[in-house]
């Protein structure tokens, strides 16, 4: 089972709010996921960006892949150099 870091998407029309979930990369982006660790909100200013950095790292020591866009936030935010 191939598992992804990536963002499920949450909010209104015109205004996105995202979880970052830890998934199954077959079940569809707002599908079934498995555990989530944080939020993105890129409707603020700056946009905000909170992870459970403990259980980020755990995943990423198991395998996951983050998605490019995750990738970036996680460099953003010290977890991934």
């Amino acid at each position: 089972m191939a598992v992804k870091i990536r963002l499920k998407r949450m909010g209104q029309k015109k205004a996105p709010f995202y979880r970052v979930v830890v998934s199954d990369s077959r079940s569809p982006r707002d599908g079934r996921f498995i555990e989530e660790i944080g939020t993105y909100d890129p409707t603020q200013e700056p946009s905000a960006f909170n992870v459970n950095e403990e259980a980020a790292q755990r995943w990423l020591s198991n395998g996951a892949q983050p998605t490019e866009t995750v990738n970036r936030l996680f460099k953003k935010a010290g977890i991934v150099k």
